[in-house]
C-alpha cells in the first residue's frame, strides 16, 4: 500500500471517529430544562411542608434538649447534656419505656397472626361476600382514632357502659377496664389491635395473592389436604413477607399516642404511660413545662425509632433475598 493510500485511510478513520449530528450525545435543550423545572415546582409545596413540619422540629428538638426552658420566657439557659442525664435517671421514663415495649409485645403477635388467619379466609375464592367483609374489617382503620378512644370510654364505663351492664346482669360484677392497673393496658392493646387490624390484613392479602393458584390446584390433585397446603405451600412462600410485615407492625405500635391518651391519659398510676405520653406530660401537661427535658426524651425516643427503621431496612433486604432464593 502506498503512502498516499495510507494517509487517505487515516483521514477516513478520523472523520468516522469525529462527532457528527448522528453520533453526537444529545444536549439538554430548553424543552428538557423546562420540563425539569415544572417537576420541581410541583414538588416544592411537599418539600416546604416536609421541611417545616418534619425536619425543622427534629433539628429544633436537638437544640431544645440542650437548654433549660419552659417554652414561654425569653430566658433560655444552656445546660448541655444535663437534660439527658435527668431523663436517663428518671424512673418514670424507664417505666414508660417498659410500658411501650410491653404494649408492643401484646399487640404485634396478635395483629400479625390473627390477621394472617383472617386474610387466608377472605382470600378464598369460595368465600361469599368477600368484598363486604373486607370493607367491614377495614372500617375501623379509617375512623378517627381519638373518636374511637372517646366512644370506648363510654362503652367500657364501669357504671353505665353496656359491657358492664351485661356482666352485672350475668352476676359476675362490673370491671373497670380502663381504671384498674391489671386491666388498663391489655384493654388498650386489644382496642389498638381492633383499630388497626385491617391494615395488617391488607398486607397479608397482598402477600397471599402473589402465590399462584396453580400451585394449590396441583397440590390438591396430588391429594394434599388443607393442613398440607398451609404448612408446605403457604407458609414457606410467605416467609419473606412475614419479616417485613412484622417489622412494619412493630414500628406502627410506637405511634399510638392519640388512642392511649384518649383512653387513659397514661393512668391509672402510670400503668399505661407510653413514651409519647411521657414526653407530652413534660412538655404540655406539667404546671411548669420543661421543654428541654421533654426534648431530650423525644430525642432518645427518636433513637429507638431509628433502630427499628434500621431493622425495617434489614427486613426488606432479607425478604428480597428469601424471595430470590424461593424462585
Amino acid at each position: 500500500m502506498t503512502t498516499r493510500a495510507l494517509s487517505a485511510s487515516r483521514e477516513r478513520a478520523e472523520v468516522a471517529e469525529s462527532p457528527t449530528p448522528a453520533n453526537r450525545p444529545p444536549r439538554r435543550g430548553w424543552r428538557d430544562w423546562k420540563k425539569t423545572t415544572w417537576i420541581w415546582l410541583f414538588l416544592l409545596p411537599t418539600v416546604v411542608l416536609y421541611g417545616v413540619y418534619t425536619l425543622y422540629p427534629i433539628i429544633a428538638s436537638l437544640g431544645y434538649s440542650l437548654l433549660e426552658w419552659n417554652g414561654f420566657d425569653a430566658d433560655k439557659r444552656f445546660v448541655g447534656v444535663r437534660n439527658y442525664q435527668a431523663v436517663l435517671t428518671d424512673p418514670l421514663f424507664w417505666n414508660s419505656f417498659k410500658i411501650t415495649l410491653l404494649f408492643m409485645i401484646m399487640v404485634v403477635p396478635a395483629r400479625v397472626l390473627l390477621s394472617l388467619l383472617l386474610a387466608m379466609v377472605l382470600n378464598s375464592p369460595r368465600m361469599p361476600l368477600v368484598g363486604i367483609l373486607r370493607s367491614a374489617f377495614f372500617i375501623p382503620v379509617v375512623t378517627t382514632t381519638a373518636i374511637i378512644g372517646v366512644v370506648m370510654q363510654f362503652i367500657l364505663d364501669p357504671a353505665s357502659g353496656p359491657i358492664n351492664k351485661v356482666l352485672i346482669g350475668l352476676g359476675s360484677g362490673g370491671i373497670s377496664f380502663l381504671g384498674e392497673p391489671e386491666w388498663a393496658l391489655p384493654t388498650a392493646a386489644a382496642l389498638y389491635v381492633w383499630k388497626f387490624f385491617g391494615v395488617t390484613m391488607i398486607y397479608w392479602l397482598a402477600a397471599l395473592q402473589t402465590i399462584p393458584q396453580d400451585v394449590y390446584e396441583a397440590a390438591r390433585i396430588d391429594g394434599a389436604g388443607t393442613r398440607s397446603l398451609f404448612t408446605d405451600i403457604t407458609l414457606p412462600m410467605l416467609k419473606p413477607f412475614l419479616v417485613i410485615i412484622t417489622v412494619l407492625t412493630v414500628e406502627e405500635t410506637f405511634h399510638n399516642f392519640d388512642l392511649m391518651y384518649t383512653l387513659t391519659a397514661g393512668g391509672p398510676y402510670f400503668h399505661t404511660e407510653i413514651i409519647e405520653i411521657y414526653i407530652y406530660r413534660w412538655a404540655f401537661g406539667a404546671s411548669v413545662p420543661q421543654l428541654g427535658h421533654a426534648s431530650a426524651a423525644a430525642v432518645l425516643f427518636g433513637v429507638l425509632v431509628a433502630v427499628v427503621g434500621v431493622l425495617q431496612l434489614w427486613g426488606l433486604y432479607a425478604s428480597r433475598r428469601m424471595r430470590g432464593e424461593a424462585r
